[in-house]
């Protein structure tokens, strides 16, 4: 056997660069680059082998780690986990900092891998810079931090380990029904250390996502009980934008006469003025979908993993005769809550649940009822996110004036706090695949970060992003990446003064302002930020409007502009959308006010429609 003696760390990414994809009929790269943040831990090998490796496996300079595995994270979403990036970082804070990006990628089932450096495998000259010494378990490092996060981990401690650790990482992150990031903690002596590998392990592979077929017993059970149903809907979700099943669910509600309602994550894959798409579901989902969920008989969730914020905690649906049928490439998403199962990925689950429901149609009048629904609000959204001649514009009023002047191509991005439940309800899709909230695990700050992943990946589209102004102080670096790197995006600061949602919750369960917004910060020289000058100062385009007209004036300008533009507008902090489903979040149960009180009062009311686990 014919053999090459490489460093560790050549040998690691001229691996990955043999690596390739089928996307739209064209071999490409599986993974098209790398961010990089580097320190003493990674930058004299990994580093070296990414520079002699750039013409291609490009590198990506990163502003922080987290931010830039939120990038590949954006990246891998927007390119449905057909392309994983990569991001390396030091040793000790630097590893530690991209935890919270590996658990981003966990919650949301997206790839991502992660090379992170590791204290020295021979242990000579203990304890090393940044390293985190564990007295009875000395194996244990920092690092291990990322096994609860990651979905494969393995510490590099030989050379020769990448043989089998690299090929079971990929699989792991290709993988519909376990994906998510994979994390390689690279020893520091060993990055280094040379081995002879087979050359025959540097031969190009070409990998596709495999595509999970149905048990037909689990089939015809589905398809039985969608028969005995009077009242169904579909809830679809992410796996179905993953599988590109979007044609396939239209087709299949349309010749079942079923409406479909979607995920926060599962929003784009049908159009709004598709005839049977109604609206969003759940705590951050429209009086619409909510009000077809209490009376359903039968919820045929696709893709989606059934969180809270999807059945309000398990509220929304009351209809005594409740079934649910989970069409999932997980089986554990498919056992949950009694459901009749069928573990398949969601395109193929479609066509032949499809043909075993031949011409089996739900009734009219079921159907009729979800349009009148979606009519209804419909013009309550659109009344809430009008223009206004309000002195100080709500969310609402704010997202509704960039969505009348967007593109019907423009990719909206948001993650945490009271703008995504505007978003959710406001911006109707009007072209496929343009909706593109992270709400898996919410993570402030993924907004700016995770829209230059996007934006990487869709260059031809513009990137709208919404933050608030606690968001973007959290992260906002990536604002001066996506200039440095020609990466226009667009981005609408709505400043309310604090963290007004969780502010809101605090009143909801019969709190006092406390530390949520900025006036009740405890502050003595209350200030506030100059974000137009912030974002100036890191190369972008800036302006700060007062009103709606203003702000779609800047939003015109801002797509014209060639480079990254941010619109600053001050918002309402009090105002928002109605909410039509119960979520259940802690509650004092020693209320000791009669704000707490009525908190726990609501509470009870709300647990008292809940389905417990069936």
């Amino acid at each position: 056997m014919k053999t090459v003696k490489l460093s560790c760390s050549h040998a690691l990414f001229k691996y990955l660069i043999a690596q390739k994809t089928i996307i739209d009929g064209k071999k490409v790269p599986l993974f098209p680059g790398a961010f990089g943040i580097y320190g003493h831990g990674n930058v004299a090998c990994i580093g070296q082998a990414m520079e002699e490796f750039q013409s291609d496996l490009p590198g990506y300079r990163g502003h922080h780690e987290q931010n830039m595995a939120l990038t590949g994270i954006g990246y891998a979403r927007a390119m449905r986990r057909k392309q994983i990036f990569i991001a390396t970082s030091s040793v000790g804070p630097g590893s530690t900092n991209m935890v919270t990006a590996a658990a981003v990628a966990l919650s949301n089932r997206l790839p991502l891998l992660l090379i992170p450096g590791d204290t020295f495998s021979s242990r000579f000259p203990d304890p090393v810079l940044q390293q985190v010494e564990n007295f009875n378990s000395p194996t244990e490092t920092q690092n291990d931090s990322f096994k609860s996060v990651s979905k494969y981990f393995d510490r590099i401690t030989r050379p020769e380990q990448i043989l089998s650790s690299l090929p079971q990482a990929i699989q792991t992150m290709l993988d519909p029904a376990d994906c998510g990031p994979a994390t390689i903690s690279m020893s520091q002596d060993v990055q280094g250390e040379t081995f002879d590998y087979p050359e025959i392990f540097f031969e190009e592979k070409v990998h596709e996502i495999r595509r999970i077929h149905p048990d037909p017993n689990q089939i015809k059970l589905a398809a039985d009980k969608i028969k005995n149903s009077k009242q169904p809907i579909i809830i679809s979700g992410g796996g179905v934008l993953y599988s590109e099943a979007e044609a396939d669910l239209s087709a299949f509600a349309k010749k079942h006469n079923i409406p479909v309602t979607a995920t926060v994550m599962g929003i784009g894959c049908m159009k709004h003025d598709d005839p049977y798409y109604i609206s969003a579901i759940g705590c951050l989902g429209e009086g619409s979908s909510n009000s077809l969920s209490k009376d359903t008989d039968l919820a045929i969730a696709i893709g989606t993993k059934l969180a809270d914020f999807t059945t309000g905690s398990w509220t929304n649906f009351q209809n005594p005769n409740f079934g649910l049928v989970s069409i999932n490439t997980s089986r554990f998403d498919t056992a949950k809550h009694r459901a009749t199962p069928v573990v398949s990925d969601a395109k193929v689950g479609l066509t032949q649940l499809s043909e075993q429901l031949g011409d089996w149609k739900a009734p009219n009048n079921w159907y009729d009822r979800a349009v009148e629904e979606r009519k209804k609000w419909d013009l309550y959204v659109q009344k809430e996110s009008g223009p206004t001649n309000q002195e100080v514009p709500s969310y609402a009023h704010a997202v509704g004036a960039v969505y009348r002047n967007a593109d019907p191509s423009d990719i909206v991005v948001t993650a945490a706090g009271g703008l995504v439940g505007e978003v959710v309800q406001i911006w109707k899709p009007k072209q496929l695949n343009t909706f593109e909230t992270e709400w898996g695990f919410s993570c402030m700050g993924y907004e700016i970060s995770g829209a230059l992943g996007i934006k990487m990946a869709k260059p031809d589209q513009d990137v709208v992003v919404f933050v608030g102004d606690g968001s973007y102080l959290l992260h906002n670096s990536d604002i001066y990446s996506s200039v440095l790197y020609d990466q226009k995006l667009i981005i609408v600061v709505c400043d309310n003064g604090g963290h007004m949602v969780i502010n809101r919750l605090q009143l909801a369960k019969g709190g006092k302002e406390y530390i949520c917004n900025l006036r009740s910060a405890r502050a003595k020289n209350l200030q506030f930020v100059d974000f137009e000058s912030h974002a100036k100062s890191m190369g972008a385009n800036a302006e700060t409007v007062k009103s709606t007209s203003e702000l779609e004036a800047a939003f015109k300008r801002a797509k014209d502009s060639d480079k990254t533009y941010v619109i600053v507008m001050e918002t309402h902090g009090y105002e928002w959308l109605d909410g039509t489903a119960f979520w259940e979040s802690p509650t004092l149960m020693n209320a000791t006010n009669e704000n707490t009180k009525t908190a726990l009062a609501e509470h009870n009311e709300g647990k008292s429609k809940q389905r417990k686990g069936v």
